[in-house]
């Protein structure tokens, strides 16, 4: 699979560089998303504005995959997904259970805003002594 990784301050945007996404790519979307989450920057947005068309393994895993990050307390968001796509994604019931936004621009912001809400579920847990 042709990506490209870019690493910020808070999350990592990989940027599929391919037309078509099938089962046997999802399988190198993994290993390239997987070992985030054992890193300082767990956080990935899937940049997939290339992306034509996904095969429905391939949308199973992909859904899979951020089930995954957010099982470990990581966001994945995929951003500018198109038309084609984002049909699959819908017709197989998934749409509604992904992170997706229009531009890379608002999955930074989604990123940020769920970090700040772990950070606050975090503090919430402090217990205090009542005396």
């Amino acid at each position: 699979m042709k990506f490209k990784v870019s690493t910020k301050e808070k999350f990592t945007t990989i940027t599929v560089n391919e037309a078509n996404i099938y089962a046997k790519l999802t399988d190198n979307l993994s290993e390239i998303c997987l070992p985030y989450l054992t890193q300082n920057v767990k956080n990935i947005i899937l940049q997939i504005k290339d992306v034509e068309t996904v095969d429905e393994d391939a949308a199973n895993a992909i859904a899979k995959l951020q089930q995954t990050f957010y099982e470990a307390n990581a966001s994945f968001v995929i951003c500018e997904i198109q038309p084609n796509v984002e049909d699959t994604f819908d017709e197989l019931e998934l749409l509604e259970f992904l992170n997706v936004t229009p531009t890379e621009s608002e999955a930074w912001d989604v990123v940020q805003m769920e970090e700040i809400e772990r950070e606050l579920l975090d503090d919430s847990d402090v217990e205090f002594d009542v005396e």
